[in-house]
């Protein structure tokens, strides 16, 4: 049956990447919580999807470029409503002594683009195995290169290829990198893709699918999973498909 990822949480109704939209997408019966991992200055695994904190925060700069105690200051709640005023950007090691216990897998998407972090995915596999949750998480990436160097640090941890646009020969391409799941745009996914995954038992976790419509219909082609801003608006449409 096809689970349900809360994305950064429940940013639908919470500030994105902070542990009240954590607690509450489990609260709503999440299956699943997609995050972000940056890495400060001093080499602190951060959670928060951008490379600079100016749209989530009430700070400015790159998260490379601070130090934790700095980033730890800043307020990541007022922006989203006033209500949440005091929200921190969490820690990744905060997420994991929430989770650790909890039935429930973590996505972690090891950030790329235009920052590069050295050392980051040494640092992310260390928390990860310091916390035995090797078999409940699942590393995926923009930056591919990155995914290879988890498997070979650690083979057992499960990674995916996160992509935007259609690939060619996906189920080469994955073999081609080691991964374990294809994480696509909801948008790419068609009928052969379907056909090709489930014959080779590759598992489809797709972003971010906010149509209720599109998340019954995804779930009808029995994906893994969908990531989703609303996990109880997705779950309700799941509970619906079987009833």
């Amino acid at each position: 049956m096809t689970q349900i990822w809360g994305h950064r949480g429940a940013m639908g109704y919470y500030p994105e990447n902070t542990m009240i939209s954590f607690k509450n997408a489990v609260k709503q019966g999440a299956n699943g919580i997609e995050l972000d991992v940056h890495l400060s200055k001093d080499g602190y695994l951060i959670v928060c999807h951008d490379e600079r904190v100016d749209r989530t925060t009430n700070g400015t700069g790159f998260i490379k470029d601070m130090a934790c105690r700095e980033l730890r200051k800043l307020d990541a709640g007022t922006w989203f409503d006033e209500k949440y005023k005091g929200q921190k950007l969490p820690l990744l090691r905060e997420v994991f002594d929430y989770l650790v216990n909890r039935k429930i897998t973590i996505n972690i998407e090891l950030k790329a683009g235009s920052v590069f972090y050295n050392g980051i995915e040494e640092k992310l596999v260390k928390l990860i195995e310091d916390y035995r949750l090797t078999e409940k998480v699942i590393i995926s990436s923009f930056d591919h290169r990155a995914l290879v160097k988890v498997k070979e640090i650690n083979p057992k941890i499960k990674t995916g290829i996160l992509y935007l646009s259609a690939l060619y020969e996906p189920l080469k391409y994955l073999k081609l990198v080691g991964a374990d799941a294809l994480h696509p745009y909801y948008i790419t996914i068609d009928k052969h893709l379907i056909i090709e995954t489930r014959k080779n038992n590759i598992p489809i976790n797709t972003y971010t699918v906010n149509d209720m419509d599109m998340v019954k219909k995804l779930a009808s082609y029995n994906v893994n999973a969908v990531i989703t801003n609303y996990p109880d608006k997705a779950l309700e449409q799941l509970e619906n498909k079987v009833l």
